[in-house]
């Protein structure tokens, strides 16, 4: 069993597309309040394992997983879970900002309504974007389109929306990959706001970022399958974030952050 400090743990996790394994044997211990990185080379397996997190991959036809994703004692898998409800309590941002083709207030709005959000909605939008730190930039043109911010703010605005729906965690797949260093510094910096309130997991290919915003790191890579070349992402360490990157136990964990590889 998982203590209290952890808020969700895989057990013994792999994850295949049409029968060919992808992700291999993860264990990890997700800490409850705290900002978790995933860092690795492309196709280890970073953004897989993240949308197992909230049951987006069932979305894709053929791919499957086995062992367990435990989230307040549950285990996500569990044919009894609503998976809807999962993405409702587990929050995704994606890398490419996606808000819906409605104006900045209804992009907010909508998802909190079709959950059953029943209070003052004025209020519920407000609070969203102060949270995102989108609120000064967008209070006199909530009317407006979203389409009609920059893409640091659209992301901004999807992170709004994601709070919208009062989750217990956030999953971000590389928010600030399509950003400038401007937007990327605004978002990073509303993460270290948003830890206060809420589990974070985030993707991303940018180790000063993981360094920046992250407690805890797992470090991914891919290893070769025994009489084959085709190639399968597994968890080699996971650790603090500083233990990671001042003191990994794993040579390739070593390698990778120093820059020999990837």
């Amino acid at each position: 069993m998982t203590d209290s400090s952890t808020c969700l743990a895989l057990e013994n996790v792999s994850i295949s597309y049409s029968g060919q394994l992808a992700v291999s044997g993860v264990f990890m211990n997700i800490p409850r309040g705290k900002v978790t990185a995933f860092i690795g080379p492309s196709g280890c397996g970073k953004s897989t394992v993240l949308r197992a997190l909230n049951r987006m991959n069932d979305l894709i036809e053929g791919c499957a997983l086995t062992g367990r994703v435990v989230f307040d004692g549950h285990d996500l898998y569990d044919p009894r879970v609503d998976a809807v409800e999962v993405r409702r309590r587990i929050g995704m941002v994606f890398q490419k900002p996606n808000p819906f083709p409605k104006s900045i207030y209804e992009n907010i709005a909508f998802g909190a309504r079709i959950n059953g959000f029943r209070g003052d909605m004025d209020e519920l939008v407000e609070r969203a974007l102060r949270k995102a730190a989108l609120w000064d930039e967008t209070k006199d043109k909530l009317r407006e389109s979203g389409y009609a911010l920059s893409g640091g703010q659209q992301q901004r605005l999807c992170i709004a929306r994601a709070i919208a729906i009062e989750p217990e965690v956030i999953l971000m797949d590389e928010p600030c990959s399509a950003l400038d260093p401007i937007s990327t510094l605004k978002i990073e910096e509303m993460m270290h706001e948003l830890r206060k309130s809420y589990t974070i997991v985030i993707v991303t290919h940018n180790m000063q970022q993981a360094v920046r915003v992250s407690d805890y790191t797992g470090f991914y890579n891919v290893t070769a399958q025994p009489g084959s070349d085709r190639k399968v992402g597994a968890l080699v360490e996971f650790a603090e974030t500083v233990n990671i990157f001042n003191a990994p136990k794993q040579q390739a964990t070593q390698d990778y952050v120093t820059g020999r590889f990837g």
